[in-house]
């Protein structure tokens, strides 16, 4: 079983760096090895402006095994499955090392987000329309952004400032809010356990 005191200290460190890295992690309630995670899409990329969500399950080997991942935001992206959202990414399969951490996977996965590699793809089609007509590819992956990973309904806004009042931060509070689907109670006993 994975070592839940180091999975614990994975969080609070994630937690500690999330002004800087901006992503957020946050373990079920009620098992420890499963866990989500929501990444900001990155700067001057069709993703800019949305927040991915991935679920992520320790098997009982991690960290001698690498944490199984899959984005729950559709994604359009050759390295992650428009159907399922799986990824191919060479650290969560064989070039996985206990050295590595959670905070290094999600980096890993940003920086896949920003940089695509269409020559080793999940999603065959993604990837061939990003080698053969890029400009389609940079507006249907915008497109995706835009309906799937963005949270900007009025409806959402309105909780944003109403828990920001409470004095909590912005950035955790629209990530709390997007992790428990815009449930406002929800994403106040996140932000405020007791």
């Amino acid at each position: 079983m994975s070592d839940a005191s180091r999975v614990f200290r994975e969080v609070m460190n994630l937690r500690k760096d999330q002004s800087i890295v901006g992503m957020s992690l946050l373990p079920d309630e009620k098992n420890i090895r499963h866990l989500t995670a929501i990444i900001p899409g990155p700067v001057s990329s069709p993703y800019e402006g949305g927040m991915f969500h991935v679920n992520i399950t320790l098997p009982d080997g991690y960290p001698f095994a690498p944490p199984v991942m899959k984005f729950t935001t559709k994604v359009w992206h050759p390295n992650i499955s428009s159907q399922t959202g799986a990824i191919c990414l060479d650290i969560l399969q064989n070039n996985w090392s206990p050295a590595l951490n959670l905070k290094t996977a999600l980096l890993s996965l940003q920086a896949l987000l920003s940089v695509p590699e269409p020559n080793d793809p999940q999603d065959a089609v993604v990837a061939q329309q990003a080698l053969n007509d890029h400009a389609t590819f940079v507006a249907t992956a915008k497109r995706w952004t835009e309906e799937f990973a963005k949270g900007s309904s009025a409806g959402f806004n309105e909780k944003v400032q109403k828990l920001v009042e409470m004095g909590f931060p912005e950035a955790l509070v629209k990530t709390t809010l997007q992790a428990v689907g815009g449930d406002e109670d929800m994403a106040l006993e996140r932000l405020a356990p007791k």
